[in-house]
């Protein structure tokens, strides 16, 4: 367990961080910019938290703790120092993803059309945080073309856009209350 003592540290006031490995990295390069869009899409999760209860916020607090996990990945080099005993993202927490996603397309109707974001506020939210999340798989696998990353964190991120999608769709009253695109309605 994490024992934070003391927030501040100075250590990055040159404009570096520290990995999981003890590496020290520039702030900017691509495996901070991995994680930190995984934590910003935890943030937008935690937004669409405020509006969201019973089994949609228990799903959402699960997604936000797994997030963290998957930070934790990200943040420790395959290859480094300290990579036993690391945490890395499992095909398990992929699968009870799917499984979710399975469960809530059950009681949604087929697509007509693309959906607009919004809806209902956590519907908007959750349509947010699925963007930030599309950011995050794009900066993960950015970072998997030069270093080796877990192949189950690439499928967990991919995965969890579509689940926000569908998740999206079952707060809008099962798509009933979807915006969808009219494709040049407004020429």
């Amino acid at each position: 367990m994490v024992k934070l003592t003391k927030i501040y540290t100075r250590g990055g006031d040159e404009g570096f961080t520290s990995l999981g490995s003890g590496d020290r990295v520039a702030k900017y390069s691509d495996r901070p910019a991995a994680y930190g869009a995984v934590d910003e899409a935890n943030a937008a999760i935690g937004l669409a938290r405020l509006d969201a209860s019973g089994t949609v916020d228990e799903a959402l607090a699960r997604i936000q703790n797994d997030l963290f996990d998957l930070g934790a990945d990200l943040c420790t080099p395959e290859g480094g120092e300290r990579k036993s005993g690391a945490l890395r993202i499992s095909q398990n927490q992929v699968d009870r993803l799917e499984n979710e996603i399975d469960l809530m397309n059950k009681s949604l109707q087929p697509l007509s059309s693309f959906v607009l974001p919004g809806g209902t506020p956590v519907g908007a939210f959750l349509h947010n945080a699925r963007t930030i999340v599309r950011r995050a798989e794009r900066q993960i696998t950015l970072l998997s073309s030069k270093e080796e990353v877990n192949p189950a964190a690439i499928k967990y991120i991919n995965r969890l856009s579509d689940h926000l999608f569908v998740l999206s769709r079952h707060v809008n009253d099962n798509g009933a209350k979807d915006v969808l695109w009219v494709p040049g309605k407004n020429r």
